[in-house]
């Protein structure tokens, strides 16, 4: 698998084809499976996504702490706010939508990881639906997003405790424009520039889950996540370009990461789970859970 992303691109155009196919075909090569088998496992991917989707959007599920719940639905269904309508607020809605599954202890796939699951399937699966494009390049775009994410693991990390929310759900916003921005028609050189625009937009996003758990403010953030994946795919369709190298951009993710202080490294002790209020939550919601574990 490559270790840069720019290698990549340029595998990509000197053989005119799409970063999904080189994306394949390293992985044929590595791991000595038949394309026809990487698809299908893939495929298997895409249908626990949409799965976790649709189960999310009904709004019936609850955190066992009771902190998550509902919300997606409300963004579907709720009275109309300046997106209604548009495909962006369908995507808010299922990144939310993923993340109540997890916070309910339902399937997802962890993509690039369970707090940061929600993402990938949103932006991916509601372009799919808004724009009519069938399984086939949905799962081009899970190859063009595998291929980012083990780049953004190998360069920096995809790990809350080592580098942050900015190592979840920001490497998941990259694979998100960068899948997107392929799926969508654009060059390997946009997927670049997609990748770089969403992921500085993430730079030193703390992980400061209350009580630990991936509920709060995690299940938020990946709307945020997705939000900022739909501004990077558009501003690189456009032809906007960003100075600074996607490769760079993901190892100063993991430069902030190292050097980020411990409390906002997925430990709740500083940010939102230190707050006043977080600090309240957090001991209510965990004895109720006691409780009823009891």
């Amino acid at each position: 698998m490559y270790h840069s992303l720019a290698d990549a691109i340029r595998d990509a155009e000197a053989t005119g084809t799409t970063l999904a196919a080189v994306a394949l075909e390293a992985e044929r090569r590595d791991q000595g499976r038949p394309l026809s088998e990487i698809r299908d496992a893939l495929g298997r991917a895409l249908a626990v996504m949409r799965g976790a989707v649709s189960r999310g959007l009904v709004g019936d599920l609850h955190s066992t702490s009771g902190l998550v719940g509902g919300d997606a639905a409300k963004l579907r269904t709720g009275p109309d706010g300046p997106m209604a309508g548009t495909p962006f607020r369908d995507v808010l809605a299922r990144a939310l939508a993923v993340q109540e599954v997890n916070a309910a202890m339902g399937v997802i796939v962890a993509a690039p990881t369970a707090g940061g699951a929600g993402v990938l399937p949103a932006v991916l699966t509601g372009l799919a639906d808004a724009r009519g494009i069938g399984n086939d390049a949905l799962i081009d775009a899970l190859a063009t997003a595998g291929l980012i994410g083990a780049i953004v693991a190998q360069r920096a990390s995809l790990s809350g405790a080592e580098g942050g929310c900015q190592a979840e759900t920001g490497a998941a916003a990259g694979m998100a424009a960068g899948a997107g921005t392929e799926m969508l028609g654009g060059t390997p050189s946009q997927v670049g520039h997609a990748v770089a625009l969403a992921q500085q937009g993430t730079l030193g996003l703390v992980c400061d889950p209350l009580g630990g758990l991936v509920e709060l403010p995690c299940v938020f953030r990946n709307a945020t996540g997705a939000a900022i994946a739909m501004a990077a795919i558009e501003m690189a369709l456009a032809g906007i370009t960003f100075a600074i190298p996607a490769d760079e951009v993901i190892d100063t993710m993991g430069e902030i990461g190292r050097a980020m202080d411990v409390r906002y490294r997925e430990t709740a002790g500083g940010g939102l789970a230190a707050t006043p209020t977080g600090r309240r939550l957090a001991r209510e919601r965990l004895y109720q859970i006691k409780r009823t574990g009891d």
